[in-house]
């Protein structure tokens, strides 16, 4: 991991299960890049892919963590809170949420979160959905 964060850099925070990294999980990066000027990735833990998905992730947490951690675009990487999803984001005070599009959260609660931590939310622009979406290339590759 990359630490050069400083005070007066942006620092923009996407999350997500990144079970199937493929080009629309790096353009979420890259969006959020352009965003601001360090990036932080939140991997969803096991138990929480199971919970939001029904179902065991196809890689583990571990194995996602190594494989985000090593992109260019990643300043950051580090895996979500077991107890509280929203926790994250007072540990880490981002700038901006960057939601990808298709991402399924309680607006509610998190738009609160967010506005009591003083962080923008934002979602992110769909990039080719009809091709390249976990789920689509999951049945593709008979997960």
């Amino acid at each position: 991991m990359r630490f050069y964060w400083s005070l007066e850099m942006k620092k923009v925070l996407v999350a997500g299960s990144f079970e199937l990294l493929h080009s629309g999980h790096l353009n979420l990066f890259k969006q959020a890049k352009e965003l601001g000027d360090f990036l932080v990735v939140i991997v969803a833990r096991d138990s929480s892919v199971k919970k939001m998905k029904g179902r065991p992730a196809f890689v583990a947490e571990n194995e996602r963590l190594e494989i985000v951690s090593a992109l260019k675009t990643v300043d950051k990487a580090r895996l979500g809170n077991l107890e509280n999803q929203f926790l994250v984001l007072s540990e880490e005070r981002p700038d901006v949420l960057l939601l990808g599009y298709d991402q399924v959260v309680d607006e509610n609660a998190l738009r609160t979160q967010c506005r009591d931590l003083k962080i923008e939310v934002k979602r992110a622009v769909a990039f080719n959905e009809k091709e390249f979406k976990s789920s689509i290339l999951a049945k593709k590759v008979g997960l």
